[in-house]
């Protein structure tokens, strides 16, 4: 058994507001992703439902499943366990 130090990155697209010239506030996105990070942050992946075999893959997918219905504009994830070893999943 051992650990990672995962960096994760989201993606969204969608048009900008006319206004205020962003797609999103970062604080509505990190609203919805911070709940999911926060159920994996120093867990045993292997024992979480639909992590068994935890690859960078697999947790990019289930990160994906957990947050695309509350970010509608969601379009990529991006998962490194390392600084050189990573995966980008865009839903297909």
């Amino acid at each position: 058994m051992h650990g990672h130090t995962y960096r994760l990155r989201v993606w969204v697209e969608g048009p900008l507001h006319p206004q205020l010239g962003w797609v999103m506030d970062f604080a509505d996105l990190k609203k919805v992703v911070k709940p999911v990070v926060e159920s994996l942050d120093h867990k045993c992946l292997n024992n979480l439902p639909d992590l068994e075999n935890p690859t960078c893959e697999r947790i990019a997918v289930y990160i994906w499943d957990k947050v695309k219905p509350q970010l509608p504009l969601l379009v990529r994830v991006e998962l490194h366990e390392t600084p050189t070893s990573g995966v980008i999943y865009d839903g297909k």
